[in-house]
Formats: structure tokens, sequence, C-alpha cells
């Protein structure tokens, strides 16, 4: 009588335990976001190889293909360093996504440009872009989780003027150079960030 009582508990307890098992939830349903890269889990993308220039000065020693960062998509992949995806992931988590909280949650970023091999603004004999060397990316708009996008050409002179103003504010700091629509004719219609270093601190316009 005791050894088959002893037997029923055995029973009982595994079976509690696989119900227990089979209701945690699986390993890839706890953490569905995609791989990470730059030793930072809130940046999504992947390892690129190496980027040679077509011409002197462009180019990527240690190239990331980022596909997301703090959880907010990027309209196309970017490739960049790993400093400037750690620099745009602290602006989106501290700044972006607490600016549109309000209206929805932002869903994803616009990216207008990242890597490209060029002179600033394409002009000739200009020196090298920073887009040439991985440190830049260029932010056009905000898309909602409502559906509705917000673009800096559209928004700066509107009603989300005051919200774009802000977080062009909070990029000074986080990245070196921070341009938008009031620096020049060549970036109406786009954010302008990235990861130079200048002695006299951030260089925003």
């Amino acid at each position: 009588m005791i050894r088959a009582l002893a037997a029923l508990s055995v029973v009982l307890f595994v079976g509690q335990a696989c119900a227990n098992i089979e209701r945690s939830p699986r390993p890839e349903a706890r953490n569905a976001a995609g791989p990470t890269v730059c030793n930072d889990p809130a940046i999504e993308g992947v390892v690129v190889p190496k980027i040679e220039g077509r011409i002197a000065q462009c180019g990527i020693e240690n190239p990331v293909r980022i596909t997301a960062v703090a959880g907010v998509q990027l309209s196309q992949a970017a490739t960049v360093d790993c400093n400037t995806a750690r620099a745009l992931r602290g602006w989106v988590s501290d700044a972006a996504v607490p600016e549109f909280s309000d209206r929805g949650g932002l869903a994803q970023l616009e990216v207008a440009a990242h890597y490209v091999c060029r002179t600033r603004n394409h002009r000739p004999g200009a020196k090298i872009s920073e887009h040439g060397k991985g440190r830049a990316i260029d932010i056009s708009g905000f898309t909602l989780r409502t559906g509705e996008t917000v673009t800096l050409l559209n928004g700066w002179n509107s009603k989300d003027g005051k919200r774009l103003r802000a977080l062009w504010r909070a990029a000074c700091g986080p990245f070196g150079t921070v341009l938008g629509p009031e620096s020049d004719r060549f970036h109406k219609d786009h954010f302008h960030f990235d990861t130079a270093q200048y002695r006299s601190g951030s260089y925003c316009r």
C-alpha cells in the first residue's frame, strides 16, 4: 500500500512538472527579436565584411548592417560602424520613443541615407562625408504604430514642429554633428547625424 502511494505521488509530481513545462513559453517566443550586434541586445542586425572605399578615406573597418534599434524598425537596413549604431540606439530609446508615446508609439525610422562613398553634399572637391566612413545616418521621418508618418519636410513648420525640434536638440550630444531643416538647403527634408568628434564639442545646426 505504501509503495503504491509513493508511486502515485511520483506520477502526479512528474505530470505536474510536465504541465509546467508545456505552459512555459518557448525560448524563441520569449526572444522574438532578430540577431544582435555591437554587444548591445537593443541593436538588431548582422556583421558584414570590411568595406574598402572606391576613393581614398572611404570605407569601414568593422561595419554592421542594422535593421532595428530599441525595438524600432529601420525602413531600410543601414550600414554603419558600431559607435554610430550605439549613438542611434541611445537617441531612439531616450528621445524618439518617448516623444511619440502619446501618438500611439514609434514603429519605424525612415532612413534616407547611410553608408555611401562620396564627398560632403556630393560637391566636387569637398572633403569625404562621414557617410563615406560609416559614421553617419540620415533620418527623414517617423512612422507611428497607427500607420501615420511624420516627415521632416512636411512636419518641421507644422503642428509637429515642436516635437521635431525637441528630437533635433536631443541628438546634439549623442552625435558629433546634427544637421536639420534650418541648417542649409541640403538638409531641408532630413536630419543628418554623425559621430565625428570635435574638440569644441558637438556641432549642431
